[in-house]
């Protein structure tokens, strides 16, 4: 018996477990931490290296603290990874993040991917001169503009004196690992997703080919491990941060769609499991490398020697079910959804606000009273790569109630996720029963909706929403040798819940599901028009505020003006002396700065207030000090004054440039949402 602890790291939080491996992987104790998700608006999706540093420390504690079992650090064998794919992590030689990791998301690489493979004689959008090399190296091609390889070319391009400081090119879990341990490793699930990975047998590694091909520089490539290799230990300021021992062994671990897939038992091949948390995915196992490019799927490198899984994937399926809380749940829904507060429910009823959703609509007809909605809030990959897709509600009317609304969201995520299971079935078969993981499969009531869309069997596992740190535990298991291998886990991992599809609400869902397939093909033209009419809004309002800013500086520098000629005045022409000639001249300059500002630039009295409270801060600190400059520079004697007065104009202006610019214009020159 062992204890391990098992980190999962997800797009906008970090789940932490305690596991006891024996006969079976039992969970004894958890804890959940979140992190930011900044989405930018040039279609950049990124997070913050030490806000996963952060929350991986504070839950390490949380979870020996609500252990329901004794457990001391010291007693921990060993800890693994599992965590979102196909980030982008550009480190130093010390292990140091040069800058805010890029998301699996981030889409601004769509100049890159055009260049690197996107042009020429193309075959399903990739030059065909390209995309074979790379089917017969890597057994797939880098053709989404969210793929690894282009983020790495944008930062290349667009951050040119901060690449020069590129080290290495880390995956999200190997960040981590290289932050306990002081090792810079890949795991071979990972340095396939960067698709220059060669997996032909006996060639496995690097591609130097597609490196040269694509324009990669293989020094930034670090060493390739086994999921369950071990690639250190806690090095002792790690050890010091986590709360756990120096020395504890480091596993390599894996990525999401590699080890949730072990988590929830599906090693053997033919397996099939479908996932459902922030993104969502359908996978089957497989010995052999396939591709179906058409249908953006092919079959990954996964934690298993010799096992591939074929890999059909969707950004927002649990992201979908969250907007619905964020936008349409909590303003009325969770709160008054029976013209009761959600506290005043009992409190054991429901494990989340989610739960609670899930099952107030249960009683809605399938089909949501003919609405149906399209999951595609961050774009689209599979069955059909489009970054310009959206999310949407088709079939409202005037009866249509927020419940159907809610209901269209799940269904329209499980049409999605039926329509990559058959595009799957086009290249191998399927499984039947299916295994169905993630927070998404804690509800029964989707558990159900999921079984009668897909007119499959549909299985749980206990503590599904811990699925990818069970694989991550599994990882760890066989590195210690108490889990004899990845290939058979049921016994460790076995069924929780069944449920049977109904074949009446089977029927319902048809037309629908057909519908619903057909809409992305109608709208395409459209979805394109709207990203580039906002493409085009932004633009205009990045102008507006370069213009706005010139408006203000000009009107500063007037400020400055009025202020050496009014000194000028006060001081050599009514002789009010050095000290009140300076002081009035300021209180001038800043009174004509607020009023002309006013009228001109921000036309309104909403900004100004905030606006020259930072122009007034910039005078008192920074007009004293460029006057003593001014005045250091040219000679105590007064006759001097007023070339030490325009020296400090200078210097001002030059300041107050750059004040402007980082201060009080940087919201709008630098929008960025979170």
């Amino acid at each position: 018996m062992k204890y391990v602890i098992a980190y999962d790291i997800g797009t906008t939080g970090l789940k932490t477990c305690i596991f006891q491996i024996d006969k079976t992987i039992k969970l004894i104790a958890s804890d959940n931490e979140s992190y930011g998700l900044y989405i930018l608006p040039d279609g950049g999706a990124e997070q913050d290296a030490e806000e996963w540093w952060s929350a991986l420390r504070k839950s390490t504690k949380e979870c020996f603290e609500k252990s329901t079992v004794k457990v001391d650090p010291k007693d921990i064998a060993g800890i693994s990874f599992c965590s979102q794919m196909q980030g982008l992590v550009l480190v130093d030689k010390d292990g140091n993040a040069l800058r805010r990791p890029m998301s699996y998301m981030d889409q601004r690489a769509k100049k890159e991917i055009k260049d690197g493979i996107a042009n020429g004689l193309q075959v399903a959008g990739a030059n065909v001169f390209k995309l074979l090399p790379s089917l017969v190296i890597t057994g797939a091609v880098s053709s989404s503009v969210k793929d690894p390889m282009w983020k790495y070319k944008w930062v290349e391009n667009n951050e040119p004196e901060l690449f020069k400081k590129v080290y290495k090119w880390l995956d999200v879990k190997d960040y981590l690992i290289c932050r306990c341990t002081g090792e810079f490793t890949m795991t071979e699930d990972s340095a396939f997703g960067t698709l220059l990975y060669d997996t032909r047998a006996g060639k496995q590694g690097w591609s130097k080919k597609l490196c040269k091909m694509f324009g990669i520089n293989t020094e930034h490539l670090p060493r390739i491990i086994k999921s369950t290799d071990k690639v250190g230990g806690l090095t002792a300021k790690a050890a010091q941060e986590l709360g756990l021992n120096e020395g504890t062994p480091v596993f390599g671990g894996g990525g999401d769609a590699s080890l949730i897939g072990v988590g929830a038992g599906c090693t053997n091949l033919g397996d099939t499991h479908i996932y459902d948390g922030t993104s969502g995915w359908v996978i089957t196992v497989t010995d052999k490398q396939m591709v179906d490019v058409s249908a953006m799927i092919a079959a990954i490198t996964g934690a298993q020697t010799n096992r591939f899984n074929y890999f059909a994937e969707m950004e927002t399926a649990g992201k979908s079910l969250e907007w619905v809380k964020d936008h349409l749940a909590l303003d009325e829904i969770g709160i008054y959804m029976q013209k009761k507060h959600i506290t005043e429910a009992d409190d054991n009823a429901y494990e989340s606000l989610y739960s609670y959703m899930t099952d107030t609509i249960k009683n809605v007809e399938p089909g949501s009273g003919g609405v149906i909605f399209t999951p595609w809030l961050h774009g689209n990959r599979c069955p059909f790569e489009d970054p310009n897709a959206t999310g949407g509600f088709y079939g409202v009317k005037l009866e249509t109630g927020k419940t159907e609304l809610i209901r269209s969201v799940l269904e329209g995520v499980f049409y999605h996720l039926r329509w990559m299971l058959e595009c799957q079935d086009k290249k191998l078969k399927t499984s039947n029963p299916i295994r169905f993981v993630g927070g998404g499969a804690l509800s029964p009531v989707s558990c159900q909706m999921l079984a009668d869309i897909t007119g499959r069997t549909i299985e749980t596992v206990k503590d599904t929403q811990f699925v990818g740190s069970i694989g991550a535990a599994a990882v760890v298991g066989v590195g210690l040798g108490e889990i004899d291998s990845l290939d058979n886990l049921k016994e460790f991992i076995p069924t929780d819940v069944v449920y049977t599809p109904n074949e009446e609400n089977h029927k319902k869902y048809e037309p629908y599901y057909q519908t619903f397939k057909k809409i992305y093909k109608s709208n395409k033209n459209i979805y394109k028009d709207l990203a580039e009419t906002k493409l085009m809004e932004n633009n205009n309002k990045t102008k507006e505020s370069w213009i706005q800013a010139l408006k203000f500086g000009i009107i500063s520098a007037s400020a400055g003006i009025i202020q050496a000629a009014s000194f000028a005045l006060f001081d050599s022409v009514l002789k009010l002396g050095w000290q009140t000639s300076y002081l009035t001249s300021l209180v001038l300059s800043v009174l004509w700065n607020f009023t002309i500002n006013r009228k001109v630039t921000f036309k309104s009295s909403s900004n100004v207030p905030i606006a020259m409270l930072k122009v007034a801060a910039f005078y008192a600190v920074f007009t004293p000090a460029t006057t003593a400059l001014g005045n250091f520079l040219t000679g105590t004697l007064h006759w001097h004054d007023y070339i030490a007065t325009a020296i400090n104009m200078c210097i001002n202006l030059i300041t107050e440039f750059f004040y402007d610019k980082y201060f009080v214009f940087r919201d709008s020159l630098n929008k960025e949402d979170k």
